[in-house]
């Protein structure tokens, strides 16, 4: 017979397994991110431990990592955006030169990624 109480104290409930009362705990959810918020959170893992505790500790990491992660995203496309329009790639080139594209493409997602890095992640 499974018996689960609440502790008004902590404000947990209790699960009697034998004769012993264990936690119910659940697991944060994980964050839905992509690979700038996976990249984020690493670096707070690895890199800014305190931080990371903090966030963790309050309840607020996911909501964080999540916010980094979009505001990484937006700037990310408004970059390779606005540096295709600077170097003049156009679909004309992809469809005359379709290597010269691709590597003047890498090069913009490339650099754009590495703007991003420096001004939004790594800080």
């Amino acid at each position: 017979m499974e018996k689960i109480i609440h502790d008004e104290k902590t404000g947990l409930h209790y699960e009697l397994v034998g004769d012993y009362y264990y936690p119910c705990l659940k697991a944060p959810e994980a964050p839905k991110v992509g690979r700038f918020g996976m990249m984020y959170h690493d670096y707070l893992r690895n890199h800014k431990r305190v931080i990371y505790s903090g966030l963790m500790l309050s309840g607020e990491l996911k909501e964080h990592i999540e916010d980094i992660d979009r505001q990484a995203e937006d700037m990310y496309f408004q970059l390779v955006d606005s540096m295709k329009q600077a170097e003049g790639i156009t679909e004309q080139l992809k469809a005359t030169n379709q290597m010269k594209w691709v590597r003047r493409m890498n090069s913009i997602r490339n650099r754009a990624e590495e703007i991003v890095k420096s001004e939004v992640l790594f800080i």
